[in-house]
């Protein structure tokens, strides 16, 4: 199920993401989720780190975010849908309210380091879905659709994972090795907890 899929396709959506959760960010992390250190934290915040990132930094957030972008994409479509079983419909409002909040924190850091929003050139992510998938994905209804979800949301956290571990092993950043640890952690435990569920059907 694993799919790559270049920056610029997902750029809109992640526009659409930040927009749509800008308003919302205040209380809806999930518990563990809250990583970083807000704009008024004294140290390692988002005003005062700009001189503190190298490359990898850089590359981690302009690539999680259309990432995260496309995981809400894929939470919104199985949450406006009938007949979902409710763990179901609870782990993508989860993954919803926890990395709406993360675009906006990444997007926050890319501008206090003067770095562009997007990557230059042709890059590619390991576990997005590509838009044949996401199409299935907007068809299937009741139960298909929250396998075909799981299915899924598991290649995408895979993929996230992989690009966070490249994060904590390169990055020089404190809150994004602290973000990046956070998403190995959480989308490991989503990942067994999706297993778990695709067992019950």
């Amino acid at each position: 199920m694993k799919k790559t899929l270049t920056m610029t396709s997902f750029a809109f959506a992640a526009g659409i993401a930040l927009a749509g959760c800008s308003a919302g960010t205040g209380g809806n992390n999930m518990p563990g989720m809250n990583h970083g250190s807000t704009p008024s934290s004294s140290s390692g915040s988002v005003v005062g780190a700009a001189g503190e990132h190298n490359a990898a930094d850089s590359s981690f957030a302009q690539m999680m975010i259309p990432h995260h972008a496309q995981a809400i994409q894929m939470s919104d479509l199985v949450l406006a849908k009938k007949d979902i079983p409710a763990p179901v419909t609870a782990l993508a409002g989860r993954i919803k309210a926890a990395q709406g909040p993360e675009i906006e924190k990444m997007t926050g850091w890319l501008k206090a380091w003067n770095e562009p929003a997007e990557m230059s050139g042709d890059h590619t992510m390991s576990g997005m879905m590509g838009d044949e998938d996401m199409k299935e994905l907007s068809a299937a209804q009741g139960p298909e659709a929250a396998r075909l979800f799981l299915t899924q949301m598991i290649a995408h956290h895979q993929g996230a994972v992989v690009m966070a571990q490249k994060e904590s092993a390169d990055g020089k950043n404190a809150d994004a090795l602290k973000l990046g640890s956070g998403i190995v952690s959480e989308q490991e435990a989503e990942i067994k907890e999706m297993k778990e569920l695709l067992r019950s059907f």
